[in-house]
Formats: C-alpha cells, structure tokens, sequence
C-alpha cells in the first residue's frame, strides 16, 4: 500500500509551525494529529547533508525504513521527516532505529502511548 504524501509547501510549514518536533541525532520527526484519515508523510534533506546524489540516497534510504514500518503506524497524523548531516554516514539499523524510536516518542506507532 503506498503511503499518502505530503507535497505542498504549506503542508510542511503548518507542520513546522504547529507540530511537535522529536529531535534525534541523524533525523527529526515534526508530527502533528489531524483526527481522521491516513497518515500522511513528507520527506525534507537538507543541503547540508551533501550533493544531490547524496542527498536522494539518504530520501530514498528514509522512505524504506518509513515503509517496512508503516504497518505499525497508527492513522490521523501528519508527520514530516527531516534528515541531519549524521544521516548520510549512519548504517541502515541505526538510522532504523532512530525513527522507530522517535515516532514511538510521537504516539505515532499504534498501540504506543505518548511520551513526553
């Protein structure tokens, strides 16, 4: 099943102006619960992170681990996915392991209660 993105520019800002932020050290989660509906996701890679091709590689590496998890996320919500400089160099579990985390900070994986 392929996951409904967001695309528009006002999507992402109203979700940098209104959403929580989860920071971690390759990647920061900007999540915000909109009620009904799927969730949706964006992905946002930074110029600092590197060239082009750098940068598309880390997008690309991003949207595997959001779809091998997407079974486990609840519906309602709006995420954005912002790589860091760090993402570009981690190993696959690492980074793997940083998003499940910081969307389980979220309440974004189902059946995971919020954590402050």
């Amino acid at each position: 099943m392929r996951a409904e993105t967001l695309q528009r520019n006002e999507e992402f800002q109203e979700l940098y102006r209104h959403g929580r932020s989860y920071v971690g050290r390759c990647v920061v989660v900007y999540a915000l619960a909109r009620g009904a509906g799927g969730t949706r996701v964006g992905f946002t890679v930074g110029k600092k992170v590197g060239h082009a091709v750098e940068r598309n590689r880390v997008r690309r590496r991003l949207r595997e681990i959001y779809r091998l998890l997407y079974p486990e996320l609840a519906s309602g919500f709006d995420l954005v996915i912002v790589a860091r400089g760090r993402a570009k160099a981690a190993p696959h579990g690492v980074l793997a392991g940083e998003l499940k985390g910081l969307l389980r900070r979220a309440g974004v994986l189902a059946g995971e209660e919020k954590n402050a």
